[in-house]
C-alpha cells in the first residue's frame, strides 16, 4: 500500500503553540496517534477563536470534519512544546481544507513531527444536511490567500 504524502500550501494562516500533557503520552513514551489528533483539533479551535468563531458558530454555521489525513514524522515527548503552523487548501461551495505541520523544538533545532490535512464542511445540525460556506467567512479565507 502506498502511503499518503501531505504536500503544505502555501497560504500560511496562523502558528499556535501547544504543550505535551503527560495524559497525550502512551505505553511507547510518546505522543500517542489519538492524543495528536486532539492537539490538532485544539490548534484548529484556537486559530476560529481568534476571529470569534467556535466549530459551532462560524457566521451562524457549523462546522464538521469530512476527511483526516495524518503522516507520523517522528516522535514527541512530555516536556514538548510543539508549534502547528496551519495552512489554508482548498475552498469549496461547503467548506474548505486546512493544512499542520507540526514541529518540536529540541536543542535549538526544530524536529518535524507530522503533518496533517484536514477537511472540513459546513453543516446545519438542525437540518441534518451539508450547508454551504458562509459568504462573510469565504471572503476572509480568500483575502489569505491573496496575500
Amino acid at each position: 500500500m502506498g502511503r499518503v504524502k501531505i504536500e503544505m500550501p502555501d497560504v500560511f494562516l496562523d502558528t499556535i503553540s501547544i504543550p505535551i500533557r503527560i495524559g497525550d503520552i502512551n505505553y511507547g513514551n510518546h505522543l500517542g496517534n489519538d492524543s495528536l489528533v486532539s492537539l490538532i483539533h485544539e490548534s484548529r479551535v484556537q486559530w476560529l477563536s481568534k476571529d470569534s468563531y467556535s466549530e459551532l458558530d462560524i457566521e451562524g454555521s457549523s462546522i464538521i470534519m469530512s476527511e483526516l489525513v495524518v503522516n507520523y514524522l517522528n516522535e514527541s515527548f512530555y516536556g514538548d512544546i510543539l508549534q502547528v503552523r496551519l495552512y489554508l487548501g482548498e475552498i469549496s461551495t461547503v467548506g474548505f481544507e486546512i493544512f499542520y505541520q507540526v514541529f518540536a523544538k529540541r536543542q535549538d533545532r526544530e524536529i518535524e513531527i507530522a503533518r496533517v490535512k484536514t477537511g472540513l464542511v459546513f453543516y446545519n445540525y438542525s437540518l441534518k444536511k451539508i450547508a454551504s460556506i458562509p459568504s462573510v467567512f469565504k471572503v476572509k479565507l480568500l483575502e489569505k490567500d491573496r496575500h
